[in-house]
């Protein structure tokens, strides 16, 4: 009997078999005959279904940047909103909040710190520790001059428009790089965000007996002291160079922490190159290294197991061995760390080489992806930078181009859920905007009144000395030192606006006029015209161009309506009325206000500017087509007129009524 079902139970068996696998096979070619296309789950993955190459590696980058745009619009009325006050302190207040916590919604681990180990029963299915939405992620760069503040500002932004987590930047500055940087900063306003400067003067004993021919200099070698820089409680950082671009979220990279195991205590990058091969060229002799070595442009330290290593001690030592015969360092700071890493290869854990894709002329960086969408970090290690060889520089070249550009205002997104420091200057911002009525048609004219907008200063480099008679001028225009007129009008005692008369061209080259004679001469044969005299007469119209081309002395204009002259005044006068951002009545309203606090017009005799041709801004353009903008223009031009009338009383009545007469 028990034979007999088996018996039975094979044959049943079987016939479902063969049922079952025709109809398998069926359904398999009916579902290969369709296009089954996944959703992207972040920006980032729509660039791996894009062909490399020009348009498409442009449009990749459009749309990767249209979807956060989207986001930050869409947080833009949160942003509005009075923050809501911290229900915790925040973490970057604490350096010692490090510490590894939950699986995040966001998933900000990298991929194999998220997969559960499926080994053995339910209780062994335990997953790797990765960062939590809240941590904060430290951050150390260091930057001294103009040029490399202006670097890492495209590196700040790229990091800031993939970040999901509060951050932490640590910051190694000569003074210069740090005034740049702390008004830079504080004018952002970037919630989470907090930054601390350290003076690099002060540690320039600790490494100025190192030789270094790098074009870094002194500043090369300051990465080898951080652990006696920065914060005795901070226990670990990623350390970046200046000339690096974030193709990620940063906490990925953070992540990776979880993964060093033993004596490992610093992460970094097989170098790219064949510089500590040697063999580069004849008898060129490399640092000691591992292998191809280590490249310094990105490096994780656990700052806590470093010092318990005594990391001071060791590199030094390392570096007066091998200065005896090296004589000097090529590469600045990442000789001695490699000569360190021959010693020491236990200290190592070795990072996937797409958190630092080198693009020199000679590297292997190719060899990090298979698809530009693999990309992580980008670190432009060449001298040439952006000129560098690589069949894909288009697409570094646009991504790198697209934060050089982007507008640090979209940056400002709240991290929703995790507490932050209280802010005043943006705590007074958000009162202020939570006043405005979003209803009225006008509201993203008056948002922007109050918005602040980044500053970066002194971006090229002078050497300034005040004048002993105090007739300093900056020069805000295409200006001659040689024409001002100052000492001569007594600038320094009275209430003077020197106009320029403006003209334009409407050739994309020109001979620029060396002489007012020239000049004249360009405006007789047609090369030249007073500025805006075919669309906007009257802007410029009370400089009295018939005048000036016999004048040989300044002479006085009277104020009329709609007047807009370029003018040059004491740092003491009137600012732009901010309520008119955009195109349209900036220039007008200064220059009525100067004459409502008696200033006099002065025309230069030989001095002039002129306009060259250009694409129509965005403003104009909005202006043009939009009949909503001009009708705001209009309500802010009559409040600032209310506005005047109530601050110069009877005096301020003659710009109302030529305003109606114009």
């Amino acid at each position: 009997m028990l034979g007999m079902c088996r018996g039975r139970r094979k044959f049943l068996v079987a016939s479902l078999a063969l049922l079952f696998i025709p109809a398998l096979t069926w359904l398999y070619l009916s579902v290969g005959s369709f296009q089954v296309k996944p959703l992207p789950l972040s920006p980032l993955e729509a660039l791996s279904s894009t062909p490399v190459g020009g348009a498409g590696e442009r449009q990749a980058l459009e749309l990767r940047v249209r979807v956060v745009e989207e986001e930050n619009r869409a947080l833009r009325r949160e942003l509005s909103r009075p923050p809501r006050s911290p229900s915790a302190q925040h973490p970057s207040n604490n350096h010692r909040g490090n510490q590894s916590r939950t699986h995040s919604e966001e998933g900000t681990g990298d991929n194999e710190s998220q997969k559960a180990v499926t080994v053995g029963n339910s209780s062994d299915c335990v997953r790797h520790p990765v960062v939590d939405k809240c941590e904060t992620i430290h951050v150390a760069i260091v930057c001294a001059g103009y040029n490399a503040s202006r670097d890492v500002v495209t590196l700040v932004k790229s990091v800031l428009f993939h970040r999901r987590n509060p951050l932490h930047f640590h910051f190694i500055t000569d003074s210069i790089a740090q005034q740049i940087l702390s008004s830079l900063f504080h004018t952002w306003m970037v919630p989470a965000v907090r930054v601390d400067f350290y003076d690099a003067d002060e540690l320039k004993s600790e490494v100025s007996w190192i030789p270094n021919k790098h074009y870094s200099g002194i500043y090369g070698l300051m990465k080898l002291v951080l652990t006696k820089t920065l914060p005795s409680d901070l226990q670990r950082v990623i350390v970046l160079d200046t000339d690096i671009t974030f193709a990620t979220d940063i906490a990925e990279l953070w992540a990776v922490f979880h993964k060093f195991k033993g004596q490992q205590v610093l992460g970094l990058v097989e170098n790219q190159s064949d510089w500590y091969l040697g063999n580069l060229w004849k008898n060129h002799r490399p640092w000691p290294a591992l292998g191809r070595g280590f490249n310094t442009g990105v490096i994780l330290l656990l700052l806590d197991r470093l010092r318990k290593l005594r990391w001071e001690q060791m590199w030094r030592l390392t570096a007066e061995r091998e200065l005896m015969s090296m004589l000097s360092t090529s590469l600045a700071d990442q000789d001695i760390f490699n000569a360190v890493i021959k010693q020491n290869p236990f200290l190592v854990h070795q990072l996937p080489c797409f958190w630092n894709v080198q693009l020199s002329d000679h590297t292997r960086s190719e060899k990090c992806y298979k698809d530009v969408s693999d990309l992580k970090v980008i670190h432009w290690n060449s001298p040439k930078k952006l000129r560098v060889k690589n069949k894909h520089v288009e697409f570094f070249r646009n991504l790198y181009l697209t934060f050089l550009e982007y507008d640090g205002n979209l940056l400002r997104r709240e991290l929703f859920g995790c507490p932050s420091e209280a802010d005043h200057n943006s705590e007074n911002l958000q009162k202020t905007l939570s006043e405005l009525d979003e209803d009225d048609p006008c509201y993203e004219f008056r948002r922007e009144r109050f918005t602040v907008h980044r500053t970066h200063l002194y971006f090229l480099h002078y050497e300034y000395k005040p004048s002993s008679d105090n007739t300093d001028v900056t020069l805000v225009a295409q200006l001659s030192m040689d024409r001002k007129s100052v000492v001569q009008l007594d600038m320094a005692n009275t209430k003077k606006a020197l106009v320029v008369p403006a003209f334009e061209t409407l050739r994309y080259r020109l001979s620029y006029p060396k002489s007012k004679a020239e000049l004249l001469s360009q405006l007789d044969m047609g090369t030249l015209f007073t500025f805006r005299y075919h669309v906007w007469t009257k802007g410029h119209a009370p400089t009295n161009f018939a005048k000036w081309r016999t004048a040989t002395t300044p002479y006085r204009v009277q104020w009329e309506a709609d007047f807009e002259p370029y003018v040059m005044v004491r740092r003491d006068s009137p600012e732009y009325d901010r309520r008119f951002v955009g195109f349209g009545w900036n220039k007008v309203a200064h220059i009525m206000e100067l004459d409502a606090q008696e200033y006099e017009f002065v025309v230069l005799p030989n001095a002039f500017m002129i306009h060259m041709p250009h694409a129509p801004s965005f403003d104009i353009t909005k202006f043009r087509s939009n009949k909503q903008y001009r009708v705001c223009l209009k309500t802010l031009k009559e409040e600032f007129q209310q506005n005047m009338s109530r601050r110069y009383g009877f005096a301020a009545l003659k710009y109302m009524t030529a305003e109606n007469n114009s």
